[in-house]
């Protein structure tokens, strides 16, 4: 998920900050010293993320574009000067146009506001763009909410009772409520200093960069692994009383099948897979004796190094061998023993059943796992979700009813594999055909007509 940070650089941010330690910092200071916190563990955490920086006073400025590389971005928050005065709703109108610029209204973003809490003055500030919230026109609509999913996250470098003092804390609240996107609202806690900013990025880091752990497993291997980026709920726009789905922390390799099966399938999200290392309580005689430090943690990485990983083999069968797996990611909102018996009977009685149990079959949630390249040299295995449902790929029908190609007494693939079962024809032929799907939402492919 890409994340956007909008720097306040108007000259409030150059007000500077009494510690009682040796170091002088500005606002803007203790601002760039958190961040630098933040990249950082974008850098080491996220890799595969692309982020941009954007400062704001009177006007918005794209200092960095989006990007892997974060020393460009620890440039740029460098080279960031002081400007004018605050005006909010420029940089909100910067981000959005930053962002749909580069990738459309489809894709969910991050954005982080980092500012110091002064509301600003006159058209474009805080107190002046909510009054006039319900009065504006078509042509001069409010950037909020985003014309993309996102989370807004605001991160003030002042404590809870500066906010307080500036009557400020319910429009910023009124700011991530109207995006309509979820997010946080943060500030330091106790005295403005060094220690209390990267305290509450650490926060923010824990609470929206949090990674997501889950087991993979297939028959008896297992293995931990890590989601980047985090998969998030999932709502049904077409049910009557939608409520959020997130993906279970067990996921189970159901099946293979072919690359050219799968063809170009509809996803929701895509997911980094990464191997855990065994944590150090796993290891034979961990945490039982004092912490050696980095000798250990050399040791614990050696010993990782060395352990067999099924992460890694599905991996690699997957590349040399040209397949996809496809995996279980969820049961949705029954239990596990009630939906298995739903998939079971399915898979006895066969199409007539899945007739009844449509509602209850629909619940279940599946995946895509394969390999993909990120250079010549180098690939990653990768995690798509489907949409939730039983037939989440329209050419292949129910998954529950897919079966292993020993079960049938004549190879559907052929004796030289130049056949394929799939796409499964269905009850009614249509009258038209169309060889390549391609799917695209319409406010995604208004913005693509606009572009070109």
């Amino acid at each position: 998920m890409p994340t956007v940070v909008l720097l306040d650089c108007s000259l409030s941010m150059a007000r500077p900050v009494v510690t009682d330690g040796s170091e002088d910092f500005t606002r803007r200071g203790l601002a760039t010293k958190g961040l630098s916190l933040f990249f950082h563990h974008l850098q080491t955490n996220c890799r595969l993320e692309f982020s941009s920086l954007l400062a704001f006073s009177s006007h918005c400025q794209l200092v960095a574009p989006f990007t892997r590389d974060y020393s460009i971005l620890q440039e740029g928050l460098n080279s960031v000067e002081e400007y004018d005065k605050t005006c909010l709703e420029e940089g909100l109108v910067g981000v959005s146009r930053a962002v749909v610029e580069e990738w459309g209204v489809n894709t969910p973003c991050q954005v982080i506001l980092v500012t110091d809490g002064c509301p600003g003055v006159g058209q474009g500030s805080l107190r002046q763009s909510l009054l006039s919230l319900a009065h504006c026109k078509d042509d001069r609509r409010f950037p909020l909410p985003f014309p993309f999913p996102s989370h807004l996250h605001v991160l003030c470098i002042a404590s809870w009772q500066e906010l307080q003092a500036m009557d400020v804390l319910g429009g910023f609240e009124k700011l991530v409520e109207i995006n309509r996107g979820g997010g946080l609202l943060l500030a330091v806690e106790g005295q403005l200093s060094l220690k209390n900013v990267n305290s509450m990025v650490s926060k923010l880091v824990e609470l929206a960069y949090s990674p997501f752990q889950a087991t993979l497993s297939c028959g008896h291997m297992t293995c931990d692994v890590q989601l980047c980026p985090r998969p998030e709920p999932f709502v049904c726009d077409h049910e009557l009383d939608p409520e959020p789905r997130s993906i279970s922390s067990a996921l189970e390799v159901v099946g293979f099948l072919e690359i050219a099966d799968v063809s170009s399938p509809p996803v929701l999200s895509r997911h980094l897979v990464l191997p855990l290392a065994p944590s150090r309580e796993h290891e034979e005689g961990g945490g039982t004796g004092p912490d050696d430090g980095t000798d250990e943690d050399g040791s614990l990485a050696v010993t990782a190094g060395k352990t067999p990983s099924f992460c890694v083999l599905l991996h690699g069968s997957l590349k040399v061998e040209g397949m996809v797996a496809l995996a279980q990611v969820g049961r949705g909102l029954w239990k596990s023993e009630h939906t298995e018996r739903i998939i079971t009977e399915q898979t006895k009685i066969g199409h007539k059943t899945r007739m009844h149990g449509e509602g209850r079959g629909r619940r279940s949630w599946y995946g895509m796992l394969f390999s993909q390249a990120d250079s010549k040299k180098k690939s990653n295995l990768m995690l798509s979700l489907f949409e939730p449902g039983s037939e989440p790929l329209p050419w292949l029908h129910a998954v529950p009813q897919l079966g292993p190609v020993s079960d049938h007494k004549e190879n559907p693939y052929g004796v030289d594999d130049s056949q394929s079962p799939f796409p499964v024809p269905p009850p009614s032929k249509r009258s038209y055909a169309q060889i390549l799907p391609v799917w695209i939402k319409p406010s995604g492919l208004q913005v693509r007509i606009l572009q070109t």
